[in-house]
């Protein structure tokens, strides 16, 4: 018995030690990957002269990506991938998948088809994001909210990176971002084909039964959880998608100069989500779930009432409400994967986040598509209005959840 345990302590203590190594190589992994989310939304002006592109179809650069997202995730949940399959397989595979589909972008013939390339994108990187965060939580028992902000961090990162590209692009090339974000994608592929590994904290796998579906829906605490999410999920890509035409449109009273300058400005603002969720997921680990996911709500729905007052200037107060708005508008994102990884039977993790962010990426489309109308409306000033209920929303299904018995299954009882 005494040479068992030595064996296990052994075991225990080499696996804790390359979960960090591992927390890098994930991350990596997926960061690639998602930098080929935003490649159209980063050049849209660019797009928009050589196509011809309306305000209409440019709202489709980015909701093709969510529709395709929304799918492949659903698809996903309903069949169980991640809880049959080899995470990695599923996560490298699907990179690649990004990578050519976002290559074709160089090739397509019409602008219905350059939705086709996006739209599949989308659909590719369903099968990147929910299996890196479920790959993810397999090395991490304690300190799971670090990690997956750690994780959400990298992703807010690689959603950023296209207007970095484009920044320093020159006018109209913009297959220079797609160029670049593709081969990002294929790396990306590899390196989890080669180095991913699943943890010393496995889910249970199982095959599909639309059981499964159903048990996760009947889970009142998840269901909770997953509505916060939704309120998170209204707010955050409506911003992402539209951040960069918003300064365009403000650069006038801003000062900024020259397209370069608004997409730098973009990749700041967007990137501070990287800080944002770091931050969130050390906060997390030590005060509790809920408490930190309702505080960054609120504060990002603050600035989705407040930014409209900085958009004739000056420049530094509006960096600064934006940037605040970064940081935490993806801040909490980390804490409702680890909720659902935390409050559901733990032989569906995998079928559970899928089905939390497919409806999240889905609700995504209309809040994206509302901020254009807006737009054309009342014009750019007042349109992230609409953003607001929704981190409101997510304030009260977190202070509900917190009254639930359930909550005390979250970050080993913090809540």
């Amino acid at each position: 018995m005494d040479m068992d345990h030595v064996a296990v302590t052994n075991i225990t203590a080499a696996s804790a030690g390359r979960r960090w190594p591992m927390l890098i190589v994930i991350s990596i992994g997926a960061f690639l990957p998602m930098t080929t989310w935003f490649s159209a939304t980063a050049i849209a002006p660019q797009l928009t002269q050589l196509w011809g592109i309306s305000p209409a179809q440019g709202a489709w650069l980015t909701g093709a990506v969510q529709i395709g997202f929304a799918i492949g995730a659903l698809a996903s949940s309903i069949a169980g991938l991640p809880d049959v399959f080899s995470l990695r397989k599923v996560i490298g595979g699907s990179a690649l998948m990004a990578a050519a589909a976002n290559l074709c972008l160089l090739f397509a013939p019409s602008v219905d088809l350059l939705m086709v390339a996006r739209f599949v994108t989308g659909l590719a990187l369903a099968g990147v994001y929910p299996p890196a965060v479920k790959l993810m939580s397999t090395w991490f028992s304690r300190g799971r909210g670090t990690a997956l902000g750690v994780l959400l961090g990298a992703l807010t990162l690689g959603s950023a990176f296209p207007h970095l590209v484009s920044a320093q692009a020159a006018e109209l090339a913009c297959q220079d971002v797609i160029i670049t974000t593709s081969l990002a994608a294929f790396v990306g592929g590899l390196l989890i084909f080669w180095l991913g590994e699943e943890g010393p904290h496995p889910f249970a796998r199982s095959a599909f039964d639309l059981r499964h579906i159903k048990t996760l829906v009947r889970n009142r605490a998840l269901m909770l959880a997953n509505l916060g999410y939704l309120g998170h999920m209204w707010e955050l890509y409506a911003m992402w998608g539209w951040i960069l035409a918003y300064i365009r449109a403000g650069s006038p009273g801003l000062g900024i100069d020259g397209p370069g300058a608004a997409s730098l400005l973009a990749f700041f603002i967007v990137a501070s989500g990287g800080i944002g969720s770091i931050a969130g997921g050390i906060v997390a680990d030590r005060i509790g779930r809920t408490a930190t996911a309702a505080a960054m709500m609120a504060v990002s729905g603050l600035c989705a009432l407040t930014i409209g007052l900085t958009f004739a200037g000056p420049l530094w107060l509006f960096t600064m409400v934006a940037i605040l708005w970064g940081a935490t508008v993806i801040g909490d994102s980390a804490q409702f994967s680890a909720m659902a990884t935390e409050l559901s039977d733990q032989r569906y993790v995998g079928t559970a986040l899928s089905l939390q962010l497919s409806v999240g990426i889905a609700l995504t489309f209309c809040s994206i598509h509302l901020v254009s109308f807006m737009a054309e409306t009342v014009g750019w000033r007042w349109s992230f209005l609409v953003l607001a209920p929704g981190p409101l929303l997510g304030v009260v299904a977190m202070a509900a959840l917190r009254r639930m018995p359930a909550a005390r299954l979250i970050a080993h009882g913090l809540m």
